[in-house]
């Protein structure tokens, strides 16, 4: 069995797919991004489940869930349910190697603000451990993600503590920054963009990105790049901009 040693992450916060101020389905342009990128593991938020309005409303919305259409047989999937209406939307986890199990737990700070985390165990091919992954979309409100970043450390500070391997990425809604605090404390994380630029990068609104809300935390991996694509296509494709690292396992 060959032994992969190094992984390609993406995460973004795909705004249901939509392009700015809901105007277009974008959704076709941005699996074709992400096929470009060719990443191994993709961290997605505010993913449709379903949405009839959508079907009714554009005329290339896709017929099945959209992490599915994404994944298009490049990937496997695994989604996590969280805001349930007409429809549902939630996180999802696209990933080039197979999944032992997830699980979404529900870390909603009140019923209004639907959030989950999703925590998914994959089997990367010559690895002696397996691969933990966490998709989160925390919440608005500062209180709301300090509950949050204590359930996330929580789950995991037991796997942390035997030395496995962690990545933990998507839309944090922390322009203070504090969370990086938390998980560096608890769980020994690293934010990618602040390893390999020596701060975190920008990534809303996608067309004047100030806000440095979308990032990738590892654990057990040297940090070879970090990139915010910013630019067409990615400008375009959401009201966020994807964060890439490439990962090297020790």
């Amino acid at each position: 069995m060959t032994l992969t040693r190094s992984l390609r992450v993406v995460t973004l916060n795909i705004h249901k797919g939509l392009s700015h101020f809901n105007r277009r389905m974008v959704i076709h342009e941005l699996r074709e991004g992400l096929r470009e990128l060719d990443p191994d593991f993709v961290f997605l938020q505010e993913v449709q489940g379903l949405n009839q309005r959508y079907a009714m409303r554009f005329a290339t919305c896709p017929t099945e869930p959209q992490h599915e259409f994404l994944a298009d047989g490049q990937w496997q999937h695994a989604y996590g349910r969280n805001a349930v209406y007409d429809g549902h939307h939630g996180n999802a986890v696209l990933s080039r190697f197979p999944f032992l199990s997830f699980e979404n737990e529900d870390v909603s700070d009140h019923r209004y603000e639907r959030r989950g985390l999703l925590h998914c165990v994959v089997a990367v091919p010559g690895w002696r451990r397996n691969l933990h992954l966490v998709c989160v979309h925390l919440s608005l409100h500062e209180r709301g993600r300090k509950r949050q970043l204590e359930a996330i450390s929580g789950r995991l500070e037991e796997l942390a503590s035997r030395g496995l391997p962690i990545i933990i990425a998507g839309d944090f809604n922390d322009w203070r920054h504090r969370a990086t605090a938390i998980l560096e404390r608890r769980l020994g994380m690293t934010e990618v963009s602040v390893a390999h630029h020596g701060r975190a990068l920008p990534t809303f609104p996608s067309m004047l990105p100030l806000l440095r809300l979308d990032r990738i935390y590892v654990r057990g991996f040297k940090i070879a790049a970090s990139r915010v694509h910013r630019g067409r296509p990615w400008s375009m494709l959401s009201d966020h901009l994807a964060v890439s690292a490439e990962l090297e396992r020790p």
